[in-house]
């Protein structure tokens, strides 16, 4: 099967390469290098049947790209991804994640592209959810705070129309907070990868707020696998990829602490405004459409992250 990975050069999409390719596709490539590395794409060069293409989703050349590659499949991962950013110029924020994912759509319009998977956030989309309804459920409704929420809500709203207007299906992943080797440390939704770096130079770690503001962790290879999965499964659905279970900042920290054989205790800021107290999505639809559950332990996968970046941190 022929692929076309947006954002293949980052942290997720570049995990998802190296699955295709080892699954015997044929995978395109567009990134532009703004967050993305060419360094995550080392396997996959040496690997073969990857095509590596520099551009900008914003520009008109992804269409054309698209239209002369005709990939039966899209995986649509490139956005940007900072809430601040997305505050701070919420135009820059649409320009990529508005106008950039109807580039996509349109060269896969012309290319006669069948299915696009795109990536979603299930930590925005849902606004502050209601007690009662954490574990979320994709039934409840879309209600994003932030810039950035709106212009993941805006894309699925054009997959939704792309799909009945051109008959291309879609799925769209709401991912929790997605971890691993290759996260950038100094992204917002980078904590992860951010502690490990700092517990293992020895730094002091910042947890803003009480510490008890919970999140959705889920491993990178659970979330490529529920991309795998939806490149031929399901249609027209928005579903959640995440674990089901609430982890506060807290245990996180506990967690990797132990892990690194550290005992100074966090340092506590005051917390930042607009930040949401409780994220948990509800997967069973991801159990029932795509057959996914997540798998990856945080333990486990917090261990994983804290060897690779120990790797890392001696290349350097």
């Amino acid at each position: 099967m022929r692929c076309l990975v947006t954002g293949g050069a980052g942290f997720i999409g570049s995990t998802l390469v190296d699955r295709l390719l080892a699954e015997g596709h044929e995978v395109d490539v567009v990134d532009d290098l703004s967050s993305g590395r060419l360094s995550n794409l080392a396997e996959a060069r040496a690997h073969g049947g990857v095509s590596f293409h520099q551009l900008d989703i914003r520009n008109d050349d992804v269409m054309q790209l698209i239209e002369r590659r005709a990939p039966e499949v899209i995986f649509h991962l490139a956005a940007q991804a900072d809430v601040r950013v997305s505050v701070a110029d919420p135009v820059f924020d649409a320009s990529v994640n508005i106008i950039g994912s109807l580039n996509i759509m349109e060269g896969a319009r012309r290319g006669g592209t069948a299915r696009i998977v795109a990536a979603g956030s299930g930590g925005t989309l849902y606004g502050e959810p209601a007690a009662e309804d954490i574990p979320t459920r994709e039934s409840v409704p879309h209600r994003p705070l932030s810039p950035y929420g709106v212009s993941k809500k805006s894309m699925i709203d054009y997959l939704v129309a792309y799909r009945e207007l051109y008959g291309i299906e879609f799925v769209a992943l709401a991912l929790g907070n997605v971890y691993g080797p290759r996260q950038n440390p100094h992204g917002e939704a980078g904590v992860v990868a951010m502690f490990a770096q700092r517990l293992l130079a020895g730094e002091d770690v910042t947890i803003f707020g009480t510490g008890e503001q919970t999140r959705d962790f889920v491993y990178v290879d659970d979330v490529v696998d529920a991309f795998v999965r939806a490149g031929s499964r399901s249609g027209g659905l928005v579903i959640n990829i995440g674990t089901g279970r609430e982890l506060s900042v807290n245990e996180l920290y506990a967690t990797m602490a132990a892990v690194t054989k550290t005992t100074t205790p966090a340092i506590y800021a005051p917390p930042r405004p607009g930040e949401l107290i409780r994220s948990c999505l509800d997967v069973e639809r991801a159990k029932m459409q795509l057959g996914w559950s997540s798998w990856t332990t945080f333990a486990d996968g917090a261990a994983t992250t804290i060897e690779w970046v120990a790797s890392s941190l001696e290349t350097n």
